[in-house]
């Protein structure tokens, strides 16, 4: 009573002041029109004035035929601001598809079915009957009996703005902090004149002849004021992330199926339709077991069973790599797996062709070079003239080089293959390595030095590899002209330390250093012309530290040699 007396016809004035805020922030969502969800905006912003305006100026006009056409107005602003914020809420938050479908298009047609119904709801009284006056605070409230029709409208437009809000929620929180304050604030929003349009169709409170909605559309507009202003409501886009995690699916190359705890398929892209059903007799894989859809199947702990599958895909025969990943609901709750199929067709067969020559050299130059270094001892024994001998000399060497090629062949195959982590007793295994050493190589001088005892999860395969390599070039290619020996042979060291989680092997020797030309063409990652290195042992040695995640590096040693260092991450 004390605001009627203070701001004469109030109601109407709230109901002016919310017009005049939402043309206000119509105004500024302008420059955002080709944004998504901006443009329903403003149909929500347009229907919000029509109901607020249209009530507002009803309130002052006591002319019966007059108020009867205003207040069909008051209800086809409050049909269209539901349905609006609807289309706003589906197209901001990524379901623009929603809003262009069918479903969206039968509740636009009940909208205009309603707001027909208003319009001409003097003809038949579908929607209120026994119209009449019943001022209140000066202005010209109405009475009227509200019919099922009238409270079919308005619960479907308060329908529609309960589902947008849950929409916003929805977005809030399966993308965290990012939107948080655009959605709460543009949900909180709708929650006043909602409230407010209920309690009048319920005839609740001291004067229900008054509908206050149009009036708490005051705090909505402000609300929403700071969705757009402060909290940038079109300046973040939702849609970004909806479109992202569809796209993740829909348009990659590899095909990706998704099903629930009981292993029936609920979702796969266009990549998994080829590969595995047949489209053209029109079948659907959704709701059928991943095995028949597949050949695939999932134990309890993910793992695919089997992991490699083959299918014809545009008649041609793909291989695929088959894995799964569990998938949680915000509650952390299993609620099925993603079976990813990674087309390793060429990569198979690029294994399959490196397997086959591979072992077709291998054979060969186990078998040719053991032939011809076995005929050079002959020949060296036989022959009397020098030169003659030394050729001969010559071909034995370069024989048994050409075995140990073959040799060093199986170890990149063994590499490429791969090796699952395993405890591995450093110090056992590296003397293990420095023993075999001694024995290929009698007149060398090799130790090992370990200063920490040492047992890692790592490829036992690979740690051998990679030392066995440093050792044996450290030795190999010795030049006789040490400084660690009196007489100048061979000399060599493997230590062993750990420092900070890191697994340190070096190994030093005290021979002429390795050519620029063999690093240069290891670190440049290919053979050419111009970076030609003499052998496979550096690069055992750079295949072999990837494959236990370790830095490779090369310095010299004083006064004379290298020192090799590998550093491999350990637990």
């Amino acid at each position: 009573m004390a605001l009627a007396a203070t701001v004469p016809a109030w109601p109407a004035v709230g109901s002016f002041a919310a017009v005049a805020g939402t043309l206000v922030l119509a105004r500024y969502v302008l420059a955002y029109r080709d944004r998504p969800g901006a443009t329903w905006f403003l149909g929500v912003l347009l229907a919000q004035s029509v109901w607020c305006g249209a009530y507002g100026v009803a309130l002052l006009t006591f002319d019966p035929t007059l108020r009867v056409v205003l207040e069909s107005l008051v209800w086809a602003g409050t049909v269209w601001t539901g349905l609006a914020f609807l289309a706003f809420a589906l197209e901001y938050t990524g379901r623009g598809d929603v809003v262009s479908g069918p479903a969206f298009g039968t509740v636009a047609a009940l909208g205009v079915a309603a707001t027909g119904l208003a319009v001409t709801n003097p003809l038949h009284g579908a929607m209120w009957t026994g119209f009449r006056l019943d001022p209140v605070f000066g202005v010209a409230t109405a009475a009227y009996a509200l019919e099922p029709a009238a409270y079919l409208t308005i619960g479907g437009a308060t329908l529609a703005v309960t589902v947008g809000v849950v929409l916003l929620v929805d977005t809030f929180l399966n993308y965290g902090p990012l939107y948080r304050r655009e959605t709460a604030a543009v949900a909180v929003s709708a929650l006043p004149p909602g409230f407010a349009l209920l309690a009048w169709a319920g005839g609740l409170g001291p004067i229900p002849q008054l509908n206050l909605a149009p009036v708490m559309f005051v705090p909505h507009v402000a609300l929403d004021a700071y969705a757009f202003g402060r909290a940038e409501l079109f300046e973040r886009d939702p849609t970004t992330l909806r479109a992202a995690e569809r796209t993740a699916i829909d348009d990659l190359a590899d095909p990706i199926i998704v099903v629930d705890r009981e292993r029936r398929v609920v979702r796969c892209n266009a990549a998994a339709r080829s590969a595995f059903v047949d489209g053209a007799a029109g079948v659907s894989p959704l709701d059928s077991p991943l095995d028949e859809t597949v050949g695939v199947d999932i134990d309890a702990e993910g793992d695919p069973d089997p992991n490699v599958i083959e299918s014809t895909v545009d008649g041609e025969r793909r291989t695929y790599a088959v894995s799964a990943s569990p998938l949680r609901d915000p509650g952390d709750t299993h609620v099925g797996w993603t079976v990813v199929c990674s087309d390793v067709t060429d990569r198979e067969r690029r294994r399959q062709q490196l397997e086959v020559l591979n072992r077709v050299l291998r054979h060969n130059l186990r078998n040719d070079a053991g032939a011809v270094h076995g005929y050079a001892e002959i020949l060296v024994d036989r022959l009397d003239d020098d030169a003659t001998r030394d050729m001969a000399d010559t071909i034995e060497r370069r024989s048994a080089a050409l075995a140990a090629l073959g040799d060093k062949a199986g170890t990149v195959e063994r590499l490429i293959d791969g090796e699952r982590p395993q405890s591995v007793d450093v110090e056992a295994t590296l003397d293990d390595v420095v023993a075999a050493a001694r024995e290929a190589h009698p007149g060398a001088d090799l130790a090992l030095d370990v200063h920490t005892g040492v047992t890692a999860s790592l490829s036992k395969r690979a740690l051998v590899a990679a030392v066995e390599n440093l050792v044996e070039n450290a030795i190999r290619h010795h030049d006789g002209a040490g400084v660690e020996r009196p007489d100048g042979g061979a000399w060599a060291r493997v230590v062993v330390d750990r420092a900070n989680g890191t697994l340190l092997v070096r190994v030093l020797d005290d021979g002429p250093g390795i050519p620029d030309a063999e690093l240069e063409a290891v670190e440049a990652g290919e053979e050419t012309a111009l970076r030609h290195g003499s052998g496979l042992g550096l690069w055992i040695v750079h295949w072999a530290a990837g494959a236990l995640g370790a830095e490779s590096t090369y310095t010299d040693r004083g006064p004379r040699g290298t020192v090799a260092t590998l550093r491999i991450p350990v637990e």
